[in-house]
């Protein structure tokens, strides 16, 4: 990649964010590929069916020893209007100030503020979920699938990176963040799923 934690927004973002009490100065910087990058969720349609979707449109970095397990800052973060389900007229409304209000908050931001190993692959992520304008703390499962070399070319015939894939799931609801359409008779689900895979370069 040309350059590292991309835009004046996660620029900010990491202003904001802070070392982790105990972690290492020695942690490597681990950039997301924004390709290999999905951002995804899954709420509940009156019951019968949840619908799935993205966010076409994300980006993130973080600080990080995988053979200790130490985190130090890290964020991503998602452009709502980017939002997509499949389905012309549901992207819209949910463009609307009814769900994400793209207009007036364009942005949802994730800085993370603790990681606790529970395994060898795996650890549970703390952070503050910035959406609405209201900011919330989650916890997102960790998964890290793969660490090492990549087995083919990135950027240039003889770059071939070194890469940590991972997986993190976890679940908020939203009327927390002041989103209640459709909560009423229970036409749209509270709680959203948030599903999310990324592969990250080390810088």
């Amino acid at each position: 990649m040309s350059h590292r934690f991309p835009t004046l927004a996660a620029t900010a973002l990491l202003t904001l964010a802070w070392m982790l009490p105990g972690a290492s100065l020695a942690m490597d910087e681990w950039e997301i590929d924004t390709e290999h990058f999905a951002v995804g969720f899954l709420v509940d349609h009156a019951g019968y069916a949840r619908v799935l979707g993205m966010f076409l449109e994300a980006e993130g970095a973080f600080m990080f020893d995988p053979d200790t397990g130490e985190l130090g800052e890290g964020y991503f973060v998602v452009q709502t209007d980017s939002v997509f389900s499949n389905h012309e007229e549901r992207d819209d409304h949910l463009r609307s100030d009814d769900f994400l209000d793209v207009e007036n908050h364009p942005e949802m931001r994730f800085i993370a503020t603790d990681y606790e190993p529970t395994g060898e692959d795996s650890g549970q992520l703390t952070g503050d979920l910035e959406l609405l304008g209201e900011t919330r703390p989650i916890t997102l499962d960790v998964t890290i699938n793969k660490v090492g070399r990549y087995p083919f070319p990135l950027g240039g015939i003889f770059s071939r990176p070194y890469v940590l894939g991972a997986s993190m799931r976890g679940e908020f609801q939203r009327s927390d963040f002041g989103m209640d359409y459709g909560l009423i008779r229970d036409i749209v689900g509270d709680t959203v799923e948030l599903i999310i895979e990324f592969e990250a370069q080390r810088q």
